[in-house]
């Protein structure tokens, strides 16, 4: 195991994990976690033994949002909104060629729920608080929440989470299309363990081209779509 300053990296075989490790501020994304995660990802995305990657959070939550304390430290909130986003953490995960499994558990605020929703397999822990208070602290939220949000739950549903800031729960994550499946606590990691044992034992061009085929057709038309979805197919059986 790696240990960052913020994070945890390890290797179990074909999968890689990532866990967020600022358990005593209920890991709270930060510049140096920004940093930590970025290289994490450059290595599971240039590893060719890595054929999956299960991103957790240690101790009693998975992600409680943005440090806020760090906002305190620059001249204004969009200057210090300005240094967390510029390194694109959140564009390396998109484009991440491998299947990623999040297992999410206690609260998963803010930033956490983006990191959640640029995953493939969302797995959440019964009992776990969602929210997203950003529009509620005079901010948007900022690291792709405004589009990869709609695109699950809805237009509108995403706006009233969004507006109202309001929490909600496992269950209504799951009714909505937030998170794909909800375990018991206990069971959380064994299942998000297996799962993405499971992605690591496809081929990984299959699985590759996949991810590309939806994450590219989503904003296609139907007919090009389609088309796209043919050439990647006969470029994998080739």
């Amino acid at each position: 195991m790696s240990a960052f300053p913020t994070i945890l990296y390890r290797k179990d075989g074909p999968v890689a994990q990532i866990s967020l490790n600022r358990p005593q501020a209920l890991n709270a994304y930060n510049i140096q976690m920004r940093d930590d995660i970025s290289q994490a990802l450059e290595a599971v995305q240039e590893d060719r033994e890595v054929k999956s990657l299960l991103i957790r959070g240690e101790g009693r939550a998975f992600c409680a949002g943005a440090d806020l304390t760090e906002f305190g430290t620059a001249p204004s909130q969009s200057v210090a909104r300005q240094v967390r986003w510029e390194r694109d953490v959140w564009g390396q995960l998109l484009g991440l060629s491998k299947p990623v499994v999040a297992a999410v558990h206690g609260h998963c605020i803010g930033s956490g729920v983006e990191i959640l929703l640029l995953c493939d397999v969302r797995i959440s822990a019964a009992g776990t608080v969602f929210a997203l208070p950003e529009v509620q602290l005079g901010m948007i939220p900022a690291a792709g929440g405004t589009q990869t949000l709609p695109r699950s739950v809805g237009r509108s549903r995403a706006l009233e989470l969004m507006l109202t800031g309001r929490r909600w729960g496992a269950s209504e994550a799951l009714s909505m299309g937030l998170v794909t499946r909800v375990v018991p606590q206990v069971g959380l990691m064994d299942e998000a363990r297996r799962v993405a044992g499971q992605l690591a034992a496809l081929d990984g061009d299959l699985a590759a081209a996949a991810k590309e085929s939806l994450r590219r057709g989503v904003e296609l038309p139907l007919s090009q779509g389609t088309a796209m979805e043919a050439a990647l197919a006969v470029r994998t059986l080739g």
